[in-house]
């Protein structure tokens, strides 16, 4: 990967980072240099850039620097969340975490992990800094995904719906948290055959109950879903297996000669425009999730 693209990678995970925690952003734009973002906090407006050049990546926040909002912002954008982190959050001696990847990306698949842990394997997840994968970079996800599974073995489940399958599935639901709920789900249950747990910690979505806590088979199971759920570490693990097996798709297009951008930006519907010169719109359904707008826009704009 070019440093070019890893700097799109970075600030891509960064807006959407700040976007997860209710900071108002605006689209991508590409410099010279650089990518850039606004993020406005109030009557207080920040720029978040991501410069790539010999030296390598790195990112700048201009603004107050005296300024609460900008620690707070430094703090997320550095990726260097304090170590009492998850000390802070009362959890259970054991349960499973869920969260998910991809639902708000034009191209690509929408991955649902669950992840097991004990006592014993949160200490050994606090020692590698597990945290909310929106805060990592590329690399960083790909090192500590690996570094996970050694840790918690077979103790995981994986449901990666392939852009194909994802748009017969919202065919069929019509509402993509219809959609969640179904791969949560199916996560889950996956792994209860292979563990004894009696708690799950989800990442909330929305209101509505998971379907597998309807499930009479797991009735004496407590579902909790909960508001930014990755300060729970398992939720914070499973949050980084399904990123890197999110960015696993992108790699492997890009091998194929396919570059695409992450994201619903500027950037990843000018190279919708690229995909559909090169593989044609009917073969679209394979690279991206046709209920977006700005896909049905495009394609319309094509016709």
């Amino acid at each position: 990967m070019d440093i070019k693209q890893e700097a799109f990678n970075q600030i891509s995970l960064l807006k959407e980072s700040l976007d997860s925690y209710g900071y108002s952003t605006s689209e991508i734009e590409q410099k010279n240099y650089n990518y850039e973002f606004y993020v406005l906090i109030g009557e207080k407006k920040f720029k978040v850039q991501v410069y790539f050049g010999k030296k390598g990546v790195k990112k700048v926040i201009q603004g107050d620097t005296s300024l609460k909002e900008y620690e707070k912002l430094n703090e997320i954008i550095s990726g260097q969340m304090k170590l009492d982190y998850f000390e802070q959050v009362n959890e259970p001696e054991e349960y499973i975490g869920t969260d998910e990847c991809g639902k708000g990306d034009l191209f690509g698949p929408l991955v649902v992990a669950a992840v097991y842990v004990n006592d014993n394997i949160k200490k050994k997840l606090k020692e590698l800094n597990v945290r909310d994968s929106k805060s990592l970079s590329e690399k960083q996800i790909f090192s500590l995904s690996k570094k996970i599974i050694d840790i918690i073995g077979n103790n995981y489940s994986i449901v990666t719906i392939l852009p194909k399958r994802y748009n017969k599935l919202y065919s069929k639901f019509k509402n993509l948290n219809t959609l969640l709920n179904w791969a949560h789900s199916k996560a889950i249950e996956n792994l209860l055959l292979k563990v004894k747990c009696s708690i799950v910690i989800t990442d909330k979505f929305s209101n509505k109950e998971l379907d597998i806590s309807n499930n009479k088979n797991f009735s004496p199971i407590k579902f909790l879903q909960v508001t930014k759920g990755e300060k729970f570490i398992g939720v914070a693990a499973a949050s980084i297996l399904a990123r890197n097996k999110f960015n696993e798709w992108f790699n492997n297009q890009l091998k194929n000669g396919i570059n695409l951008k992450k994201g619903s930006s500027k950037l990843s519907e000018n190279s919708a425009i690229d995909l559909i010169k090169k593989v044609g719109k009917e073969n679209l359904c394979a690279y991206a999730k046709l209920h977006f707008k700005s896909i049905i826009r495009l394609k319309e704009k094509m016709n």
